[in-house]
């Protein structure tokens, strides 16, 4: 099954994901794809990992690590499905990084590898945007690089984790305009998920609605303002955004948070 968190006349619902990506509302109303404003599927804290593909570690001349190399990402950051991200002003190289998430179901805690997959919701895909002009060093992926707002597109939706039986076989893809710019598959991840739920809970709770997006492969490539991006995880779906202007960004931004004002307020 497929949850997901919408905001349609101006109101945010939970809903089942129906074929073909309608969804299905608490009153029994069927909403189509485009009627409705998709949003973060999870909400709490996303745990990211750097250079967890191999191939994505040569491609930026760093050694596979031999521990995970995580950082935080604030939930200002997310943005949904069908949602518009912005490249900077005067940046050299942004890129997008397809990436498959783990979404967190109950709170964890000192969780052995054995039983870490008992302790998640699901499965959802994100596209992790990096500025790289900004990158210290591949310990350190500084706020500039990964923490700007909106620039995290997550969703469409959850899918349960009892549906999806080998999430460590399963194949990643990106198109930038309808070309396919890169592939990999999650069996090449150096740091598996349920060895990243023992590890992370090995000192910190894990709280449900928490996220381990887990890196992403090689064939990263630039990004300017009025490409499409589409990042698809196999079985769990496919997550599109479209870049923008840091201008037209914020002129979005101001343009539907009045809308969205004028709507609670009616």
């Amino acid at each position: 099954m497929k949850h997901a968190r919408i905001r349609y006349q101006g109101q945010v619902h939970e809903v089942v994901v129906n074929a073909p990506n309608s969804v299905k509302l608490a009153d029994g109303r069927v909403l189509a794809e485009d009627q409705v404003e998709w949003l973060p599927p999870a909400t709490g804290s996303m745990f990211a990992l750097g250079l967890n593909y191999a191939d994505h570690a040569a491609e930026l001349a760093f050694k596979p690590p031999t521990e995970p190399l995580v950082f935080i990402k604030s939930p200002g950051t997310y943005t949904g499905h069908n949602q518009v991200t912005w490249r900077p002003d005067n940046v050299a190289y942004m890129h997008y990084e397809c990436e498959l998430v783990a979404v967190i179901g109950k709170t964890a805690r000192n969780v052995k590898r054995e039983d870490a997959l008992d302790y998640l919701a699901g499965y959802t895909v994100c596209n992790d945007y990096a500025i790289r002009d900004y990158l210290e060093n591949y310990y350190r992926p500084n706020l500039r690089v990964k923490n700007r707002d909106a620039t995290t597109p997550v969703g469409p939706w959850i899918v349960d984790a009892a549906d999806v039986p080998e999430p460590n076989r399963l194949k990643l893809r990106t198109w930038v305009n309808g070309e396919l710019r890169q592939e990999g598959s999650t069996a090449d991840m150096i740091f598996d998920i349920p060895y990243l739920i023992e590890y992370l809970s090995s000192f910190m709770t894990l709280q449900p609605g928490d996220m381990i997006a887990t890196g992403t492969p090689e064939g990263l490539s630039d990004v300017v303002p009025g490409d499409e991006v589409v990042v698809e995880v196999e079985g769990i779906g496919r997550l599109v955004n479209r870049i923008v202007s840091e201008a037209e960004f914020f002129r979005i931004k101001a343009q539907h948070d009045t809308q969205l004002a004028a709507k609670e307020h009616a």
